[in-house]
């Protein structure tokens, strides 16, 4: 008894035609009035079955075995009723059954729900999301397929194989097969776990692969270009029209201090001019979504008078979103080469 809701009954079941010799036992779990049964695998004579007690009669040791093996089901579905009930889950004699059976609800896979993930977020891209943030975890989603495919042969993963070795085995192979950088790993682990803890929150995990690992970032001490570089950059001429508007975007990022998608988005209506006849940035800086409002610099304002009257600009609202720019982190060292300087 479980409860005035919940009861298991051991039983011996009899077939239509039974004469004699031994039946088979059933479980029948009971719940709010509705019943499932199962057989547990263990027949029983019936002159030597006790109804009251639900168990068999005697003091052998193959009696006591028996009886050990009704005992261990009936603990086993004590510990299914605490589970159901911890994670919130329908608590139904069918369902009980099922689980104790093996025949539960379909498992719930890492690339399932990490597909969904980024299903949802792509919906969202300027409601909350960016561009960028979808493309972070399309990559991270794609690493991690692979991942799987290569370690385990499969084309996904059950959310409780997910483990210790599981991460550790992960992050090796991104800095071994992917040559990633030791940061960069940490923030596909990062997005990951948040994947992780969306499964973890829903209670289809039994624990948190993740709680044991220490996920930490290396100091990276970056040095800034100097005012020569700078001025080296700024007066070469790299006899390519795009490597010059990838330079003159690059130069108005030092200048201003704004990062590239902040001067990618930056509109005519951002350019103010202030009490002084000073020209003002007035721009929501996308990754604080906090508003900033920076002087122009007399280089920064030459490199806006360069482009007023470009082509996309006159047609656009927009300054330099003609101006795409990939791999944005090698731009400094690129230029910087092409500038005839070796500092970097």
């Amino acid at each position: 008894m479980l409860g005035k809701n919940f009861n298991l009954l051991f039983y011996l079941k009899k077939r239509v035609n039974y004469v004699e010799g031994e039946l088979p036992v059933y479980l029948q779990i009971s719940v709010t009035g509705t019943r499932a049964e199962m057989a547990i695998g263990r027949k029983c004579d019936p002159e030597k079955w006790n109804k009251v007690l639900c168990r068999k009669i005697g003091m052998k040791s193959d009696v006591r075995e028996f009886n050990a093996y009704l005992d261990g089901i009936q603990a086993k579905v004590y510990e299914i009723h605490r589970r159901l009930v911890d994670k919130g889950e329908d608590f139904s004699a069918e369902n009980v059954r099922d689980v104790l059976s093996g025949v539960s609800a379909r498992s719930k896979m890492i690339l399932e729900v990490f597909a969904d993930h980024n299903q949802k977020i792509k919906q969202l891209i300027g409601k909350g999301f960016s561009a960028s943030t979808v493309t972070k975890y399309k990559t991270c989603y794609d690493h991690t397929s692979e991942f799987i495919k290569n370690k385990y042969g499969k084309n996904d993963l059950d959310i409780q194989k997910l483990n210790y070795e599981f991460i550790s085995e992960y992050e090796f192979w991104l800095k071994s097969q992917k040559s990633c950088a030791h940061n960069t790993v940490m923030k596909y682990l990062t997005n990951l776990k948040k994947i992780v803890m969306i499964c973890v929150k829903n209670g289809w995990p039994d624990r948190d692969p993740f709680s044991n690992y220490k996920m930490t970032r290396q100091n990276i001490n970056r040095s800034a270009l100097t005012e020569i570089e700078l001025e080296s950059i700024a007066q070469k001429d790299l006899e390519n029209e795009r490597l010059n508007q990838v330079r003159d975007v690059f130069l108005f990022c030092c200048f201003t201090g704004l990062a590239y998608i902040d001067v990618y988005k930056l509109r005519r209506q951002q350019i103010i001019e202030g009490v002084n006849g000073e020209m003002w940035l007035v721009v929501n800086r996308q990754k604080t979504d906090s508003q900033s409002r920076i002087p122009v610099l007399p280089l920064a304002l030459q490199i806006l008078d360069k482009y007023s009257d470009h082509p996309q600009c006159v047609v656009s609202a927009d300054y330099f979103r003609f101006c795409q720019i990939k791999k944005r982190t090698l731009i400094s060292k690129r230029l910087l080469s092409y500038a005839g300087s070796t500092s970097i």
